[in-house]
C-alpha cells in the first residue's frame, strides 16, 4: 500500500515537474492531485527534493533501459538501419514517454541547487550509451562495414548528432525542421563513416 501510494505520488510529481519545472511545482499541487495533504507525502518522501530526485532516477532508468533494450537487438550487421533506428528511437521516446520529457528537460535546465546531482546522472547514462557504441563502431570497423581507424571518433560523431536532436527537441517547436536536421546530419555523418 506505501509502495503503491509512493507510485502515485511520483506520477503525480512526474506530471507537474515536467510541466511547471522544479521551481513552479509544489507539494501541494501534487498532494491534491493524489487526494492526501501536503504533509502526507512526508511520510513516503523527505522533502521536495528527495521526491524530485527519485521521479528522475526512474525517469533515468526509463531513457537507459529503452537504450539498453534497444542496442541488445541490434546484430551488427546493419550500421546503417542499427544507427538511424536509434535516432528514430530518440525521438519517439521524447515524443511519446513522460519519463523522458522530464528526464531531458532537467537534464538541459536542473534546479540550481541540484546540478551537481542531476549532472552525474546524466553523465552516468552518456558514459554507458557511449561505451555500448564504441563497442558496436569497434565491431562495425572490424567487419569493414564503416571506415573509421578508431571507434572513439565515429562514436564521438554520432553522439554530437544525438545531442543535436536532442536539443532539436528540447527547444524546438517544428516538426519540419526536427526531419530536416535529422536527415541533413544523418547524410553528413553517414557519408563521412562510409567513404574512403
Amino acid at each position: 500500500m506505501i509502495i503503491l501510494k509512493s507510485n502515485e505520488i511520483k506520477d503525480a510529481a512526474l506530471k507537474y515537474f515536467t510541466i511547471h519545472g522544479y521551481e513552479g511545482a509544489s507539494l501541494s499541487q501534487i498532494a491534491e492531485e493524489v487526494g492526501m495533504k501536503k504533509q502526507s507525502i512526508y511520510a513516503h518522501f523527505k522533502g521536495k527534493d528527495d521526491l524530485f530526485l527519485q521521479v528522475l532516477r526512474d525517469a533515468k532508468e526509463t531513457e537507459l533501459s529503452s537504450k539498453l533494450q534497444y542496442f541488445s537487438k541490434v546484430d551488427s550487421k546493419n550500421p546503417e538501419k542499427d544507427l538511424y533506428g536509434f535516432l528514430q528511437l530518440v525521438i519517439d521516446l521524447f515524443q511519446e514517454n513522460e519519463h523522458i520529457k522530464f528526464w531531458l528537460r532537467m537534464s538541459f535546465f536542473p534546479p540550481a541547487h541540484l546540478e551537481k546531482e542531476i549532472g552525474q546522472e546524466v553523465m552516468d547514462i552518456e558514459e554507458k550509451v557511449q561505451a555500448i557504441l564504441e563497442c558496436k563502431f569497434h565491431d562495425w570497423i572490424n567487419a569493414k562495414l564503416i571506415v573509421e581507424d578508431e571507434a572513439i571518433t565515429p562514436t564521438y560523431a554520432f553522439l554530437g548528432v544525438v545531442d543535436s536532436i536532442l536539443l532539436e527537441l528540447v527547444y524546438g517547436n517544428d516538426e519540419k525542421r526536427l526531419k530536416d536536421k535529422l536527415a541533413a546530419s544523418w547524410k553528413v555523418f553517414w557519408r563521412g563513416i562510409t567513404q574512403e
